[in-house]
C-alpha cells in the first residue's frame, strides 16, 4: 500500500504544488551539501588560507552578524530564483503560447486544465443588429459571462442584399459585424473581413470580404447556421452569434399616410412616421438555439440599434416573445442616444420605450436604460438631421418600466454608446434580484429544453 501511494504521488499530471515542493527540496538539499563541503574545506585548509583570511572573511560575509548573514543570502537567492524561473518560462513557453489559437493567460489555461473551465457568472443574451449591437458586444465580451447575440437577418441593402437575391440565404451583414465585434483579435480580423472591394467594373465591387466568406461557408457546409458557427470558430469569438431565424425574410413597414414599403433599405428613406413593421410572409419560425438561450438567460438586452429595423424585427419572429415571457431573467431595453433620420425623427426616450413595449407586450420589459449626459446635444450639427435623446425631466416615468438614467455615451463620439459604460450599467442590472416568472410556473418549460 505504501509503495502504491508513492507511485500515485509521483504520477504525471497538472498537480503543480507537489513538483514545486520537490524542486525546492532538491535545491535545499544541494545547498546543504555544498555548505557542508565548503565548511569542511575551510576547516581543513584554514592554515593555508591564513594569509588571505581577510578575503575569505569578506567572501563568506563573516563581517555580518548572525542571523542577518543567512537572511541576506536567502533573500538574494529567492529573488534570483524567481527571476530565473520567470525568464525560463518565457523563453520555453512563449513560442508554444504564440502557436495557440485560444488567447488566454497561462494561469487561466493551467487552472482550467486542473479544475475545469471557469463557470460563467451570468447568462446574457443581447438581441438586435447593426452597429448598436456590435458596440454593446465589444464591452460585454470582457465580462465573465456566457454571452449570446441574437441578430436580425432582415437587412437587404448593399452587399448583403445582392447576396440574398443571388443565393437565397439570410442576410449575413449584421451577423458578420457581431462576430467580428466578439473576435479575440478584433483589430486584425476587422481589417480583413470588413475589407470592401471598390474597383470599378468588378463584379466584386461593394462586397465585403466577410459577407463573401459567410456565403462561401454556407455553400460549403450546406447551411447558413453551420456557416455562422464556423466563421465564429475561425476568428475565435468570445461568445455565440445566432440568427433570430433561418428564413429569408423581408421586412415591411406601414406609414402614417397609409403607404406600405417592403425591404429594410426602403423603410428609412420614405420619410413619413412609421406606424407598424411586419414581415411580408407572416411570422418566420425562430432558430431553436436562440430560443433556448433566451429561456436560460439571466439578462436579456434589447438594443441599442435602429428601433424599427434592428430591434423590433427580432420580436416579430415566432417564438421570441414566448421565450422572453418564459425566461426568469431580467429584460432591459437600451435606448438610442440619438434619433435616426427617417425612422425615429423627433422621438423622445419615452417614444422609444413605448414602441418596444408595444411589440413586447405588457409586463415583459423590466428596465429602460436612457442616457442622461447632455454632451451629445452640443456636437449635433443641423445638417445631421438627428436629435439627442435624454431622460428629459423624467418623462418616461409614467411608463410601466423602471427607468435607469446614466451617462452611457462615448467621450470620443457622443452620438454613440460607450461599450464600457454601458456594460457596467447592464451588469449591475443583471446582478439585481430575479424578477418573478411572467407566466404561471406550470407553463414554463424546463431550462435548456426548448427545441
Amino acid at each position: 500500500m505504501e509503495l502504491r501511494s508513492w507511485r500515485t504521488w509521483l504520477r504525471p499530471g497538472m498537480l503543480i504544488k507537489r513538483w514545486i515542493i520537490l524542486i525546492m527540496s532538491s535545491v535545499v538539499v544541494i545547498s546543504l551539501g555544498l555548505a557542508m563541503g565548503l565548511t569542511w574545506a575551510y576547516r581543513n585548509f584554514y592554515s593555508s588560507l591564513q594569509e588571505t583570511s581577510g578575503i575569505v572573511r569578506t567572501l563568506t560575509l563573516q563581517f555580518i552578524p548572525h542571523p542577518y548573514r543567512e537572511l541576506l543570502l536567502i533573500g538574494f537567492g529567492l529573488v534570483a530564483l524567481a527571476v530565473g524561473l520567470m525568464r525560463l518560462s518565457e523563453a520555453v513557453l512563449g513560442p508554444l503560447m504564440s502557436l495557440m489559437t485560444v488567447r488566454q493567460p497561462l494561469a487561466q489555461i493551467v487552472a482550467e486544465h486542473r479544475f475545469g473551465p471557469t463557470r460563467p457568472e451570468l447568462n446574457v443574451v443581447a438581441i438586435g443588429g447593426g452597429t448598436g449591437l456590435s458596440s454593446l458586444l465589444r464591452g460585454l465580451k470582457h465580462e465573465n459571462i456566457s454571452l449570446t447575440a441574437i441578430v436580425t437577418v432582415a437587412d437587404d441593402g448593399g452587399s448583403t442584399g445582392r447576396i440574398r437575391r443571388e443565393y437565397d440565404m439570410p442576410a449575413p451583414g449584421d451577423i458578420r459585424n457581431c462576430i467580428l465585434a466578439l473576435a479575440d483579435d478584433e483589430l486584425l480580423v476587422n481589417q480583413l473581413f470588413q475589407y470592401r472591394f471598390e474597383k470599378d467594373g468588378s463584379d466584386l465591387k461593394g462586397h465585403s470580404l466577410g459577407n463573401l466568406f459567410i456565403t462561401a461557408l454556407t455553400q460549403t457546409t450546406g447551411s447558413f447556421e453551420q456557416a455562422v458557427l464556423e466563421f465564429g470558430r475561425v476568428v475565435n469569438i468570445r461568445g455565440r452569434v445566432l440568427p433570430s431565424t433561418l428564413d429569408n425574410v423581408t421586412l415591411c413597414a406601414r406609414f402614417s399616410d397609409g403607404t406600405e414599403k417592403c425591404g429594410e433599405s426602403n423603410i428609412s428613406s420614405y420619410g413619413a412616421p412609421i406606424t407598424e413593421v411586419y414581415f411580408d410572409d407572416g411570422q418566420p419560425e425562430a432558430y431553436a438555439p436562440a430560443l433556448e438561450a433566451i429561456v436560460n438567460a439571466d439578462l436579456i438586452v434589447l438594443g441599442p440599434g435602429s428601433l424599427y429595423t434592428s430591434v423590433v424585427p427580432n420580436l416579430l419572429v415566432n417564438g421570441i416573445l414566448d421565450a422572453i415571457r418564459w425566461s426568469r431573467g431580467t429584460t432591459a431595453y437600451v435606448c438610442n442616444v440619438a434619433t435616426q433620420q427617417g425612422e425615429t425623427d423627433h422621438f423622445t426616450a419615452a417614444d422609444h420605450v413605448r414602441v418596444v413595449q408595444d411589440y413586447l407586450g405588457e409586463g415583459l420589459l423590466d428596465f429602460a436604460v436612457v442616457n442622461d449626459n447632455r454632451a451629445s446635444a452640443a456636437v449635433i450639427r443641423p445638417e445631421l438631421n438627428v436629435e439627442a435623446v435624454f431622460d428629459d425631466g423624467g418623462r418616461p416615468v409614467e411608463l410601466p418600466t423602471s427607468l435607469v438614467s446614466m451617462d452611457v455615451i462615448s467621450d470620443a463620439n457622443p452620438l454613440r454608446h460607450d461599450p464600457a459604460k454601458l456594460t457596467a450599467v447592464l451588469m449591475d442590472l443583471a446582478r439585481r434580484p430575479r424578477v418573478a416568472p411572467r407566466v404561471p410556473t406550470a407553463q414554463i418549460p424546463e431550462r435548456s429544453t426548448i427545441s
